[in-house]
């Protein structure tokens, strides 16, 4: 893992192959990163560390994202709840428009 500032969001992604809820999250943390300042830890879940987390967090489908490495959601990656967490953290980075977006 590599160093962050401090206030950063973490963000860790722990996906298995061939995994199409994992490719969907990959694809909404790329898209949310023009809007938001986050640092993503991917993880893949066959090493020893995404062994770990797994281990740890027992999620019941894939892929486990833990944000500041507490568990945030495990299969889809629930959109809405991380925009929400983000905003709270100051992490935007992009003015809200009055849609909300």
């Amino acid at each position: 893992m590599s160093s962050t500032s401090p206030g950063t969001v973490r963000i860790t992604l722990v996906p298995a192959p061939a995994c199409h809820f994992c490719e969907d999250a990959d694809e909404a943390l790329t898209e949310l990163a023009s809007s938001f300042a986050f640092e993503v830890d991917r993880v893949p879940a066959e090493t020893p560390e995404g062994l770990r987390l797994i281990a740890a967090h027992r999620p019941a489908l894939n892929p486990l994202v833990l944000v500041d490495g507490a568990y945030f959601s495990a299969g889809r990656l629930p959109r809405k709840k991380l925009i929400k967490l983000l905003t709270d953290r100051g992490a935007r980075l992009t003015a809200v428009g009055p849609d909300g977006r």
